[in-house]
């Protein structure tokens, strides 16, 4: 047996041959390797002293300082364990694996396994052994992509774009990127050779400016330049669906514009000699038709625009101005534009429309609720209907002080604008509810789980408790149901996606949804992901408070009351809630009565269910009587479920006889 002194170990070392490694291996012969982690395979080495201490004989081997070609200005050096606190995850810079112990390190920051050091260490060596190795590996196909097992370990790109080695030892190699060049010159950096390296400073590309996460680069260490395996072989010469002409590749010494998205380019782009334009190389193949998740119409790529067809020039997404004089995606049927940028920010906000189908003009046609139309007034107002919704005649009505306790049964908030009623029951519909089509297609709404695919068909209904998905309420009355996923959107919700802008109240400017905007509500102090935002100030509102009602009635106060959004009172002994009587915080909305000064939080007002109509019939469970929504006060009866007192929302049997009584939690 040979012997050997072995860094890291305290014993010395044993190689073994096969038939000594199964009896060292508990019979089986599996064992792993201490400083890798992967199964053994003789020849290998083993501690004399019998302590359970096993290595690779490459791992054994490994010089305990490494020169390496790819990282030319630093040694690597080896280390027992990754030089760093237990909470910090070393990660290889080679195959993007946890890096646990025994490391190549170097004090640049890269990391590497013994494995994958001393493979690219060796590259000239084994990349003669790939002769003998199969290309395509079948066994590929059924992963993802996407995953690190499916990706080049030199490039980071995609196995399934190229022709590609699956290595027994694990590592996976295009065969285009396994015959790099180890060094080479290049346009865009005449004053040395580029060598194939780490992108150990984690710089990014000079020409695509995306910064390189993994893999190798061509790069020059003195003048801190690095640029993709990629990029460095771009074609000259290259043609774009969505222009007429050729693009060919233009080296600049300053930045530029570019044409197709508006935004700042550095020195490499390609240019059409013909109409003059100047792109990116990643704008070089834009999609030309897309359909946006907030528009229902499909958008088009131009590289400028007439500015007199716009109303209005920002953009959509984040209501900055667009230059029409570069590149925007434009809707042809109304004044809708987004910057490049914004339009194709989240994949899953977007959907790329094949040529094939760029002539279908099909435009969303909303399918109406009022199925007749019995009578209408001067102005041509609709005054007497026939609803889908309901059996009876709906007449119009503007004596809201009559009517001022009513809920509408649609959104479920006071009546506050002209109302269709039924004179034969209580059924209250604003009129704005009563308008709402019964079936639509909307941009808006992506299903659960799934990347945006086009246009939605949302169907109106009722009859049936939901959970809105939009503001989380639990409620009884209208919603929007997609009709692929069935997932409900209250009718609050849905009105509020058609707005361009919001006007509250409570803030002298409009506010504008903004999708990337991430803080706290003013109204109430939540944290949010995406809110209506003032352009002007520092103001934003959570969708809860922007749908907030403006007036509500309450136990408490025998007056409406009224949502307020400034302090009422600067003394301090003022700030309390009069329902819970704990303190309220001065800078938030809170319900006001301003005859009876009495104040309250917002939540103490609403409560829990807010949105659910009182009276109206619940029919589902396993209680044989038709059940009705209540909130019994001033006594409190047992819940026949869990015999605590009904305080809040409860079902009654509207049988006569009947004692059944329960909280609604207990019945879900």
């Amino acid at each position: 047996m040979e012997e050997l002194k072995n860094y890291g170990h305290q014993h010395p070392l044993l190689m073994l041959n096969e038939d000594q490694l199964i009896c060292n291996g508990n019979g089986n012969g599996v064992v792993d390797c201490s400083r890798f982690g992967e199964n053994l395979s003789a020849p290998c080495f083993s501690c004399v002293e019998c302590c359970g201490f096993y290595l690779h004989k490459s791992c054994a081997e490994a010089p305990l300082e490494l020169n390496h070609p790819f990282h030319r200005h630093h040694p690597l050096l080896l280390l027992q364990n990754p030089p760093y606190t237990s909470d910090t995850r070393c990660v290889c810079d080679f195959c993007d694996e946890t890096c646990e112990k025994f490391i190549y390190h170097c004090s640049c920051g890269l990391d590497f396994h013994i494995k994958c050091a001393l493979f690219t260490f060796n590259t000239e060596r084994n990349l003669k052994e790939l002769e003998h190795v199969a290309l395509e590996d079948p066994s590929f196909s059924s992963k993802n992509d996407g995953g690190i097992l499916g990706k080049c370990f030199v490039c980071w790109e995609p196995l399934a774009i190229y022709t590609y080695f699956s290595l027994d030892c694990g590592f996976n190699l295009h065969k285009k990127c396994a015959e790099l060049p180890p060094k080479m010159g290049h346009v865009c950096h005449r004053k040395h050779p580029l060598l194939l390296q780490f992108n150990s400073e984690r710089l990014s590309c000079k020409i695509c400016q995306v910064t390189p996460n993994r893999g190798l680069v061509y790069g020059c260490s003195p003048c801190k330049l690095a640029i993709h395996i990629e990029c460095a072989s771009l074609f000259p010469d290259i043609e774009d669906k969505s222009h007429q002409h050729q693009f060919t590749l233009f080296w600049r010494q300053i930045p530029n514009i570019c044409d197709a998205c508006g935004t700042e380019g550095h020195h490499v782009a390609y240019t059409c000699g013909t109409c003059s334009i100047m792109v990116h190389k990643k704008c070089v193949s834009l999609p030309r038709i897309i359909q946006h998740g907030l528009h229902v119409h499909r958008v088009f790529h131009k590289y400028f625009i007439h500015q007199e067809y716009f109303e209005s020039l920002n953009c959509i997404w984040c209501h900055e101005v667009v230059d029409t004089e570069h590149g925007s995606y434009f809707c042809e049927y109304c004044n809708v534009i987004f910057h490049v940028n914004c339009a194709l920010k989240e994949k899953k906000w977007y959907c790329i429309v094949s040529e094939e189908n760029e002539d279908d003009k099909s435009l969303d046609i909303p399918v109406s609720s009022i199925t007749e139309v019995l009578e209408r007034n001067d102005a041509g107002e609709a005054t007497v209907i026939e609803y889908f919704k309901h059996k009876h005649y709906l007449m119009l009505s503007d004596k809201i002080r009559e009517h001022g306790d009513k809920c509408c049964d649609g959104c479920l908030l006071l009546i506050s604008a002209k109302f269709y009623h039924c004179s034969r029951c209580d059924f209250f519909l604003q009129k704005s509810c009563a308008e709402l089509p019964k079936m639509t297609l909307v941009p808006t709404h992506i299903c659960r789980g799934t990347q945006f695919s086009g246009l939605k068909p949302i169907i109106l209904t009722s009859d049936c408790m939901f959970k809105c998905e939009s503001c989380w309420f639990i409620s009884n009355g209208f919603s929007y149901k997609c009709n692929e996923c069935g997932s409900p959107v209250c009718l609050r919700c849905m009105t509020h996606h058609f707005q361009d802008v919001v006007k509250i109240p409570g803030h002298k400017h409009p506010l504008l949804f903004y999708y990337d905007n991430k803080g706290q509500c003013s109204a109430c102090g939540a944290d949010f992901n995406g809110a209506d935002g003032c352009k002007d100030c520092k103001f934003h509102l959570c969708l809860r408070c922007v749908l907030r009602p403006t007036t509500v009635r309450h136990k408490c106060d025998e007056h409406l009351l009224a949502l307020s959004y400034d302090k009422i009172n600067d003394y301090a002994k003022y700030h309390y809630c009069d329902i819970c009587e704990e303190k309220r915080d001065p800078k938030h909305w809170f319900y006001y009565c301003e005859t009876c000064d009495t104040s309250a939080h917002v939540d103490c007002i609403l409560g829990k269910y807010p949105f659910v109509k009182l009276g109206s019939t619940y029919n589902e469970g396993d209680h044989p009587h038709p059940l009705t929504f209540v909130k019994k006060f001033p006594y409190y009866p047992e819940c026949v479920k869990c015999g605590e007192h009904c305080k809040d929302l409860s079902l009654e049997c509207a049988e006569p006889g009947c004692k059944y009584i329960a909280h609604w939690e207990c019945l879900v």
